[in-house]
């Protein structure tokens, strides 16, 4: 895989950014993909045509087999990882059309009626719309460096302020290098300067334990910069 490459003079932190772009692509995908099942059902909705029910169950039914396991791989891993996230919604999305086809195929061939078909897939295209959104919304904020859902900023400030000895956060920064991995830039005002060491150490040991913060670069002053006496 591309994010498991090694870090370069020129991409430093290797190229783990990869699959947040890959993420952003599969929920483009899946409204890309809404809007074609949406537009469809429409059309047919106002030109019904004719539909064999038994045969669209039977090839719908196949679909569900095969998507519903092959979505259950990523069930597990989809809430630390949203690129494995896309895919599980991308392979629920197509077992939940096919289990909606097998309906509308039932619903025809017990009642002969045409428009149900396209009625579900209108119905499946709005679930997987509400269901892809909050994807999209996640992977371009992390694509735009945004901080992680999860973590809040003001948290972590109080807890890095916190620590013995500590007058001040400022400069404090958070931003995704993967879909699994968070960085951290702060810098922290003591007075306390023959402790530094320990004071990292610590302050390493709360953004690990309390957020799940691996990369992090603190720097230890004296004093206020101008312009941050307040922060």
């Amino acid at each position: 895989m591309m994010a498991r490459q090694p870090a370069s003079p020129r991409f430093t932190y290797g190229l783990k950014k990869a699959p947040i772009l890959a993420a952003l692509a599969n929920s483009i995908f899946l409204v890309m993909a809404v809007g074609a099942i949406g537009a469809e059902a429409i059309r047919r909705l106002m030109h019904p045509s004719p539909t064999e029910g038994g045969t669209v169950v039977a090839v719908a039914a196949i679909g569900i087999v095969i998507n519903g396991l092959t979505a259950m791989l990523f069930a597990r891993g989809r809430e630390h990882d949203i690129n494995v996230r896309g895919a599980y919604l991308h392979m629920a999305a197509d077992a939940a059309v096919s289990g909606a086809v097998v309906l509308a195929g039932l619903v025809i061939v017990w009642t002969g009626q045409r428009w149900v078909d396209p009625a579900m897939s209108l119905a499946v295209a709005i679930t997987i719309l509400w269901s892809s959104t909050g994807l999209l919304r996640e992977s371009v904020g992390m694509s735009l460096m945004g901080v992680p859902s999860g973590i809040e900023l003001d948290e972590v400030e109080a807890e890095l302020a916190a620590l013995d000895g500590v007058e001040a956060i400022h400069d404090l920064h958070i931003w995704p290098l993967s879909t699994t991995e968070t960085a951290l830039t702060a810098h922290i005002v003591t007075q306390r300067a023959d402790y530094p060491d320990a004071l990292l150490e610590s302050a390493r040991a709360v953004l690990h334990d309390r957020f799940h913060i691996e990369h992090c670069t603190i720097q230890v002053e004296r004093h206020h910069p101008a312009g941050h006496e307040n922060c």
